[in-house]
């Protein structure tokens, strides 16, 4: 079940880097854009997408714009186009990226996004099929909110390329069980036109 899956990869990250928030993208079949597949928040109480059952309504992050020129205002777009993690401290006065959707959403949900981990997920053939993004790391001694560690970033990172794996294997297999059902329709047809 990829969905379960891909929750279960989420989770997973947030639990190590000790992360009150998560989302986890995918690449679309065309490569133009980052769906949302899972986000969480455990704070807020926040589970859309994945295993929950209930659908994410955000829109896809586009890779280029109109003109064809890199997305690289969006963090999770910016770390599938440089293929770098990005490790933010603070991201309302972070320049360089455009944080607008997420000051609009922590509004709405009087929330406050400051910690971002955001982690390119690279299969076995290099490609980037994904992107771990990790928000606010709670320190469990004090529960402030703190920037996450080089220990945290190279944790997500491994944790980002497993999961890669992982899901592309599922992929694999399911494209495999596809092209076996089409053989095994292909046969019959053959059998029962040559004798029906």
């Amino acid at each position: 079940n990829i969905d379960r899956l891909l929750d279960q990869i989420l989770v997973a990250a947030k639990d190590i880097t000790h992360a009150d928030g998560g989302t986890l993208y995918r690449v679309t079949e065309d490569g133009k854009a980052l769906r949302f597949e899972i986000v969480r928040n455990a704070s807020l109480g926040v589970a859309l997408g994945g295993a929950s059952g209930q659908p994410i309504d955000y829109p896809e992050l586009p890779l280029h714009d109109e003109a064809g020129r890199p997305n690289n205002a969006m963090v999770a777009a910016y770390a599938v186009l440089k293929d770098t993690t990005v490790n933010i401290a603070d991201a309302y006065s972070e320049q360089g990226f455009d944080f607008s959707g997420t000051r609009v959403f922590d509004e709405r949900m009087g929330y406050r996004s400051e910690s971002f981990l955001t982690v390119p997920m690279k299969n076995h053939e290099n490609e980037i099929i994904g992107v771990l993004q990790l928000i606010n790391c709670i320190r469990p001694e004090t529960g402030k909110v703190v920037p996450f560690a080089a220990e945290d970033q190279r944790l997500a990172e491994s944790l980002a390329s497993q999961a890669a794996i992982a899901l592309t294997n599922r992929q694999l297999i399911s494209q495999l069980e596809g092209l076996f059902e089409s053989f095994i329709n292909l046969i019959n047809l053959a059998i029962d036109e040559k004798s029906p």
